[in-house]
């Protein structure tokens, strides 16, 4: 009996095509491309199928794979009842390859211009090799957000038991997709947020290729939700704390060096747990790449990062994982004595029912907690930020900590109301004297 069997072709990208090969004992043997690929490490030979990833419609995949395999066996029968004459080699198996899946696109961009996940998908597909307006391409990290915000949509409809069109994308669906995830998934408003800034994106998309949407998506009622969170920054004071503190333990005193760094340099933590003595120049300026945006920055070195340096001469602190300098900073904070309490966002542990089950999961919760309870490795590039903000002009502190926009950079700004009104009656305070 004929076989059909898939395997990937292995190149140095992450991605690789996907070829077919039919075989039938010693009458041929013969392979070919197909038009599909996945990522490569993504591939099971032993299930012949894309395993679980948000980087494509992996489902999709399977099912033509499936599918491919059925219709080509089916050709190959008819062949012989038929009686004809066929040399099953990699011409015939490459016509019935391009037959098929020049079908299959066909009925997909039909599909794309009518149902919503159809055109998510094809959205994401060309994503992958579209370019920003800076010339770079899409990110990998975005991608992936598509493909999340997608598979929340998917799972919509499973649970309403419904196939969405582009022209459904209304107010109705906005309130009924909100409370779905709010109910069924537990997140919060900034994820649904996300996933809500997404649609928006995909519905905008969809006008300029000339496709209906409903008016509604236009409309300020078709809202991203939020939530106001006083996100904290720790003070100049209170750094200068958490430098000086003596700490008895080596590997509090190895974390503390690292939160300083971050505090004094405001790169992200993905770029200062990573800093090298090759980042220094003669000089004495700090250069690096961001990995997030892939934005050369140049830092000037702060004398308390200086002095960390030369306490352990000349090299950075240890290597540490990122979930472990956060577990670590807050023990930091509390013992350099952060524990008044303020408002913001702890993550907590929640216990909700799901199919008569209890399942546990973590969520922000917003309250007034000490302060050290809600330090972070975001505090790093906040602090920074925030405590340069009115002493060097808006476009300055931007080159250095990478903020392309200055709406981007202002979100970074965490000076009170309180903070802002000391300032104007300090001032005042100051023109007294010229009264």
């Amino acid at each position: 009996m004929a076989s059909v069997t898939y395997r990937l072709k292995t190149l140095k990208s992450d991605w690789a095509s996907i070829y077919v090969r039919f075989k039938q004992g010693n009458q041929f043997d013969t392979e070919a491309i197909t038009s599909l690929e996945c990522p490569k490490d993504r591939w099971s030979e032993p299930k012949q199928e894309v395993l679980t990833t948000p980087l494509l419609n992996y489902k999709e995949v399977n099912k033509k794979l499936s599918e491919f395999k059925t219709y080509i066996k089916n050709e190959y029968e008819a062949t012989k009842v038929n009686e004809q004459t066929i040399i099953i080699n990699n011409k015939w198996l490459k016509s019935k390859i391009d037959f098929f899946f020049n079908r299959q696109n066909i009925e997909e961009e039909e599909k794309a211009k009518i149902y919503f996940t159809n055109f998510i998908d094809t959205f994401i597909e060309d994503s992958k090799t579209k370019r920003n307006r800076l010339g770079n391409p899409i990110k990998y990290r975005t991608i992936q957000h598509y493909n999340t915000t997608l598979n929340k949509i998917i799972a919509f409809q499973n649970n309403k038991n419904i196939k969405l069109k582009i022209t459904d994308i209304d107010l109705d669906f906005h309130n009924q997709f909100i409370t779905y995830l709010e109910k069924k998934e537990h997140l919060n408003n900034n994820t649904i947020g996300g996933y809500l800034d997404d649609i928006k994106l995909f519905c905008n998309n969809a006008t300029k290729k000339g496709l209906q949407i409903s008016n509604e998506v236009k409309t300020t009622d078709f809202y991203s939700p939020q939530n106001k969170t006083n996100d904290i920054y720790l003070t100049e004071e209170e750094v200068n704390k958490i430098y000086n503190f003596n700490f008895d333990t080596d590997y509090l005193d190895n974390a503390r060096d690292w939160f300083v760094i971050g505090l004094r340099t405001g790169l992200r933590i993905s770029d200062f747990l990573k800093l090298t003595k090759s980042n220094i120049d003669n000089d004495g300026f700090l250069y690096k790449t961001t990995l997030k945006t892939d934005y050369p920055v140049i830092i000037p070195i702060h004398e308390q990062v200086n002095a960390i340096l030369e306490k352990r001469n000349g090299d950075f602190p240890r290597s540490i994982s990122d979930q472990k300098f956060n577990e670590y900073i807050k023990t930091v904070s509390e013992k350099a004595g952060l524990t008044e309490l303020v408002e913001g966002a702890r993550m907590d542990e929640k216990i909700v029912i799901e199919n008569n089950k209890k399942k546990k999961i973590h969520r922000k919760a917003i309250g007034k907690y000490p302060k050290f309870e809600l330090v972070s490795s975001h505090v790093c590039r906040r602090t920074f930020a925030t405590l340069l903000y009115g002493k060097l002009d808006s476009l300055t502190i931007m080159k250095i900590t990478g903020h392309s926009t200055e709406k981007q950079f202002l979100s970074y700004i965490k000076i009170t109301p309180k903070e802002y009104a000391e300032k104007l009656k300090a001032l005042w305070e100051k023109q007294k004297a010229t009264y």
